[in-house]
């Protein structure tokens, strides 16, 4: 079985007969010449599927014969071989788009070694995967069926995150459909230990309990504020912990991340409770105890979040720091672009703080545009997506200002969002609001088995419309749907992205902290 086409280009090509024996022992078929004009003839009637090319030939150099390869076969991969250890032609060689580079002697096995790494690179590294992932599936498994702390379910997420990542590299579609099962059934666990600790939680009853969105700044931010550095955060909406791996790369090209952690979003996890309580250090009824002109009803018209700025400034006043602060959100391209320009005027406070929407338009676009839905089809590709829009976005422009700046930054989220699957049926009234992973009213009929419910708000410090509103959110993939227009509002909105309810994904969310290199 022939396992690829080797076309490989050196004056000295007669010398290395035993290295291409070995080679068509392997089973790959090889292709020789000893100079680039006869290599480049060859590719026009040979598909190669990976070339080897001295840099030191008579007549067409290496260089010169890459380069015209690369015209035609820009994705061909080509290893340079050379005698030379001179930098300069290493870096022409590198600068040419080379796929690996060897010193002269080589030996067959560096040969079969690069390549290995060339054409069959994603299969070894999805066998590998498969493989790692299947060792650890049984202790991961074990983990979540203890009793675990709430530290203790962070690092779960965070391993389960980190394989979803890793076997994306697969090729093996039924290990990815073991890990996605995985996944759920560890859903399944973690919103049984949330229903069993979310009221104490909120109460300070619990020892073991987590830094939840009311306590962040307060715990995580402010004792980083001094008189002698700025510090910036960016609050990137609706930011699940997997999109942050994915865009933590791109980012470490200028910043070093020193710690990754996560927190607890509180529920609702929707922007209008979660991101008011972080920027408040309140929960939510208590803001609207004691900043009624600052809290927005469910059934009151209006922006629910406008007020951000004020809450964020009582907040600083309540922990004594009296420095000077910025807050400006970011809601579309052009103030994108107007924050990335005007970015300097702000350089002389010593606390700023940045909202950026993009993610949580996206999770929304998704569910209503079919292009959108078509380009984001899986949770790959919502993160591709989020990726491709990252690195093209004045936020990036913005980040790489902060690091020549050598400015503090911490990049963190409201909530998450999950994908759900699952309908639950629900009934209410005209008043009853319309978000699909929790529901507050006053005559809400559902099958309490189906539900994480709270009678009373006032458990869990929520507001109430009048005395007998309820709120009732939905767990893991589950999302609410009335009766009427059942199967069209179950099509409509099954597998798009959604938060308020009880997941991992729209609950333990991340926030970094990051020093310029």
């Amino acid at each position: 079985m022939e396992n690829g086409v080797i076309l490989w280009a050196d004056d000295e090509i007669d010398l290395l007969k035993p290295h291409i024996l070995f080679l068509r022992e392997k089973g790959y078929q090889v292709y020789t010449t000893n100079n680039g004009d006869e290599a480049i003839d060859l590719l026009k009637s040979q598909p190669v599927d990976i070339v080897f090319l001295d840099e030191q030939m008579p007549g067409l150099s290496g260089i010169e014969t890459l380069s015209i390869i690369k015209a035609s076969h820009p994705n061909l991969p080509v290893v340079m071989i050379t005698k030379s250890e001179e930098e300069h032609i290493m870096e022409d060689a590198i600068g040419s788009n080379i796929s690996d580079y060897l010193i002269k002697p080589v030996n067959p096995k560096q040969i079969l070694l690069s390549v290995k790494k060339n054409l069959e690179n994603k299969r070894l590294i999805s066998e590998k995967t498969t493989y790692a992932y299947q060792q650890q599936f049984r202790n991961i498994g074990m983990e979540f069926s203890g009793r675990l702390s709430h530290e203790e379910w962070g690092e779960v997420y965070k391993k389960l995150v980190y394989w979803e990542l890793e076997l994306e590299k697969s090729q093996d579609q039924g290990i990815v459909d073991v890990m996605r099962m995985q996944k759920e059934e560890a859903n399944q666990v973690f919103c049984k230990f949330v229903e069993n600790n979310y009221v104490d939680w909120v109460n300070g009853k619990a020892v073991d309990k987590p830094v939840q969105s009311h306590t962040l700044l307060r715990d995580k931010v402010f004792p980083l504020i001094n008189t002698d550095q700025n510090l910036f955060m960016i609050l990137i909406d609706n930011m699940r912990y997997d999109q942050w791996k994915v865009l933590q790369p791109i980012i470490e090209q200028y910043y070093r991340v020193e710690r990754d952690e996560v927190y607890y979003a509180i529920v609702p996890t929707t922007t209008q409770y979660a991101r008011n309580s972080l920027f408040a250090g309140l929960l939510p009824s208590e803001i609207e105890k004691k900043y009624p002109k600052y809290w927005v009803d469910e059934d009151e018209e209006g922006t629910k979040n406008q007020f951000e700025n004020e809450l964020l400034g009582e907040n600083l006043k309540r922990q004594a720091k009296n420095v000077a602060y910025s807050y400006t959100k970011v809601l579309n391209l052009a103030s994108g672009q107007k924050l990335a320009e005007t970015l300097p005027n702000l350089m002389g406070n010593k606390f700023n703080v940045i909202v950026y929407n993009f993610v949580d338009m996206l999770s929304h676009a998704r569910t209503e545009m079919e292009v959108i839905r078509e380009l984001a089809d899986d949770e790959a590709a919502y993160r591709s997506l989020t990726v491709s829009w990252f690195a093209h976005s004045p936020l990036f422009d913005i980040i790489r200002f902060l690091a020549e700046k050598k400015v503090n930054l911490i990049i963190t989220t409201d909530h998450g969002s999950v994908r759900v699957s699952n309908p639950v049926k629900i009934i209410g009234d005209r008043n009853t609001n319309t978000n699909l992973r929790y529901k507050t009213g006053r005559s809400l009929n559902y099958d309490k088995r189906e539900v994480f419910e709270i009678k009373n708000p006032a458990d869990i410090f929520l507001p109430r419309s009048n005395v007998s509103s309820a709120y009732v959110f939905s767990r893991r993939d589950d999302f609410f749907a009335y009766p009427n227009n059942y199967n069209y509002y179950v099509n409509y909105y099954r597998n798009t992205f959604q938060h308020g309810g009880i997941s991992m994904e729209e609950m333990i969310v991340p926030i970094a902290f990051l020093k310029a290199k």
